[in-house]
């Protein structure tokens, strides 16, 4: 998924044209004519699970032809490129002819202002979907998260992809992902003919930057008291092997994606040999609240949720077709900390090399800000503001 530019760029007739190898008439030849599988388009396709996406379908036997959709042209030259914001109705003309679209042009940056990112996410996957109907589309294939079934103390665990969704929008892009699943829902009803199927990663690690990726990047793990997380991971590399098997139609409907089972709490401490620093519930959420308000960190008091309460979930349906992770948690959690190494995060704000090395240990940086918070907090009760 994507972290586009929010300024809508126009499209450029010349980045526009397909690469060499084209007919005279402008439209690309397929990669292989005798291949007899879809076209397959992808949005979001210039970078990250798109790019990734991209490429492995360019190169599978299984694929007609590719067509690649982003607001720059990506590297694979296999694929046929249109540059255009997915907000774009022009985007119904560049999906005509094609079998399936996966919708990956999605903006989940910790920095994006949220109402533009809203802004962005809804209205471009309710585009696509418009112009995917319009064009003959068959099937769109939505990526969320299975953050959309919320973390509770009371979950089942695993959680079974039927589960209800009970998140609300208080983490970061969580109520874009609840409006996108519905969205998805109401599609096939408005446009008979068309279905739509939803693929929701576990925590996704692989080049990524997420409130729960950082929540690693700390020099303590922060554990509220009382609380039981669990972490199920999810490789970027199995989340577009999963995406392949919904653009070639071999699973459909609403489907998790992640490692087998999951990792405690204790494990991932000992595992990462980083130690924990809890705090009382009150404590914690409040502190966190209060920094998010005033602007010190991006991450709402809502993402907390996730690293407390369980909700890792059954992958059945992929296993039912006969796909499995090549990854498990612990090689997931090892790439995830190799990745962040070198990094300081401190209560979801990422500090530079001089914040770093000027603050009096990044734990006690931690327990200040959230101390100075939680005495903001109660110094305000108590004075009735």
């Amino acid at each position: 998924m994507s972290s586009p530019d929010p300024q809508f760029r126009a499209m450029n007739d010349d980045e526009d044209r397909p690469d060499h190898g084209d007919s005279a008439q402008g439209v690309r030849q397929p990669r292989n004519p005798a291949v007899r599988g879809p076209v397959i388009a992808v949005t979001g396709a210039a970078s990250g699970v798109g790019a990734a996406l991209v490429s492995r379908l360019a190169a599978s036997d299984e694929v007609k032809q590719v067509v690649a959709i982003d607001e720059r042209r990506g590297d694979c030259a296999a694929a046929q490129w249109h540059i255009l914001d997915v907000r774009d109705p022009a985007i119904a003309e560049k999906l005509r002819g094609a079998d399936v679209v996966v919708h990956l042009a999605l903006d989940l940056d910790l920095e994006t202002d949220p109402a533009a990112r809203t802004a962005y996410n809804v209205r471009g996957t309710q585009t696509v979907l418009t112009a995917a109907a319009a064009a003959g589309v068959h099937r769109v294939v939505l990526c969320t998260s299975a953050m959309v079934y919320g973390a509770l103390p009371d979950n089942d665990i695993p959680l079974s992809e039927d589960s209800e969704l009970r998140a609300t929008a208080e983490a970061t892009g969580v109520g874009d992902l609840l409006e996108i699943e519905r969205l998805g829902r109401r599609a096939p009803r408005a446009h008979p003919g068309l279905n739509v199927t939803v693929i929701r990663p576990a925590v996704l690690v692989g080049g990524t930057d997420t409130a729960l990726t950082r929540y690693f990047e700390s020099p303590r793990l922060l554990v509220v008291a009382g609380s039981r997380p669990k972490w199920q991971f999810c490789h970027v590399e199995d989340l577009v092997s999963a995406l392949e098997y919904a653009a070639l139609e071999k699973v459909e409907g609403e489907l998790a994606v992640g490692c087998e089972g999951w990792l405690e709490q204790e494990e991932v401490e000992e595992l990462s040999g980083i130690r924990r620093m809890e705090l009382p519930s009150a404590v914690a959420l409040g502190a966190a609240a209060r920094l998010h308000r005033i602007g010190l960190t991006p991450s709402p008091a809502g993402d907390l949720a996730y690293t407390m309460h369980p909700w890792v979930v059954s992958v059945s349906g992929l296993h039912a077709a006969g796909w499995r992770p090549r990854w498990t948690n612990e090689e997931v959690l090892a790439e995830l900390l190799q990745e962040v190494s070198g990094r300081h995060t401190v209560a979801g704000r990422r500090l530079g090399r001089r914040d770093a090395a000027t603050a009096a240990g990044a734990a006690g940086a931690t327990v200040a800000l959230l101390g100075a918070a939680a005495a903001v907090r109660l110094a305000r009760k108590r004075r009735g503001i």
